[in-house]
């Protein structure tokens, strides 16, 4: 039985649903693929529990329902305050450590860097360090231990699939993608003949939405998902390459959130109109990020209907890789592309390949 020590950096859903995952499947992992996974430290931005031999399980459950509830990990019994990610790599990391990155923030980097530079594995679900610096990436990746399939399409295996390709020395020569399922709700909802407006308010509710949801609409999510595609086939770009055609105009973008929402009708008539051009010509309305010819764009687009992308419903991604050995056919990936669990899921198989690489 191989002992694997988890340090997580983040506590909030993803996080959260993580570590009831982790715990959940113990008995599987210990009996199927011979590895005892334990946490050895749970941070969130300012604080940490931590125990080199590993966290009880009901302390993680504690300071799991602690946190669902708004307290932070500084704050609870067996929490401590922590200003400084790596020192708690330094601390509780161990022969065989994995760190776990469910952040949404670049300030993880000095500490995957130093996990990585000890030997240790990293997995994340955090696509910020991905999309900083070329260099950085670059640093992190070629490492071999460091694994970050929930950064694109959530579980759908979209990392994985392109390195199959790589590995097996096909030429990719583009990838088309849905990769935001808020961005497919929303389209799949406009060719039902819903008013922009009316959904956007209810994505909100869903909770597909960030809390403003012109974080989304702006596309910089999908065009991070495509920066990180393009670098893992070895394109050399950075974040500002990559072009973006934002779903919110610019009169509109530096509103008050409230007067946005107000003014979110206005948009109506012209996204019913994109959608009766598209139906003129037997094509949809999907958001779509697009890698050809060393160049990446996302934006709206007019597809097919009757393609991949065109019968594509609600909430999932989808992938196409046209290649060398996929031609005329492209290799299309499919799925659940919104959702904590997805999210956690992609991280925790991670992890386990991670485990399994010693």
């Amino acid at each position: 039985m191989r002992r694997v020590p988890l340090i997580i950096f983040g506590a909030g859903k993803v996080g959260r649903a993580l570590l009831r995952q982790v715990l959940e499947a113990a008995p599987l992992h210990e009996s199927r693929d011979r590895v005892a996974l334990r946490v050895a430290a749970w941070c969130d931005r300012d604080g940490a529990v931590v125990d080199e031999k590993g966290i009880p399980a009901e302390v993680l459950a504690a300071a799991s329902a602690a946190k669902a509830g708004g307290a932070r990990l500084a704050g609870i019994e067996a929490g401590s305050p922590q200003s400084n990610l790596p020192a708690i790599v330094d601390v509780a990391g161990q022969d065989g450590a994995i760190v776990v990155d469910v952040t949404a923030t670049g300030e993880t980097v000095p500490a995957l860097e130093l996990a990585l530079a000890r030997g240790y594995g990293v997995a994340t679900a955090n696509k910020v360090p991905l999309t900083g610096p070329q260099a950085t990436f670059e640093t992190l990746v070629r490492s071999g231990r460091f694994r970050y399939e929930s950064t694109v399409g959530s579980a759908v295996p979209v990392i994985e699939a392109t390195l199959g390709l790589l590995r097996a020395n096909d030429e990719i020569r583009s990838i088309r993608g849905a990769l935001s399922g808020t961005l497919g709700f929303l389209s799949t909802g406009l060719q039902a003949g819903q008013p922009f407006s009316a959904l956007v308010h209810d994505a909100m509710q869903r909770g597909y939405t960030e809390p403003d949801p012109r974080i989304d609409l702006a596309g910089m999510d999908v065009a991070r998902k495509a920066l990180i595609l393009a670098r893992t086939i070895g394109w050399r770009l950075e974040l500002d390459d990559v072009s973006v055609a934002s779903l919110v105009p610019p009169h509109l973008a530096g509103l008050p959130l409230a007067e946005f929402l107000a003014r979110l009708p206005e948009l109506d008539d012209a996204y019913a109109a994109q959608v009766t051009a598209a139906r003129a010509e037997d094509a949809v309305l999907r958001y779509v990020a697009e890698l050809r010819d060393g160049r990446a764009g996302v934006g709206l687009q007019s597809v097919r209907a009757d393609s991949a992308l065109g019968v594509l419903k609600g909430n999932d991604n989808l992938v196409a890789f046209e290649s060398r050995y996929y031609p005329d056919m492209p290799l299309v990936l499919q799925g659940r592309g919104a959702g904590v669990e997805a999210a956690a899921a992609g991280v925790h198989a991670d992890i386990i390949a991670l485990a399994q690489l010693w």
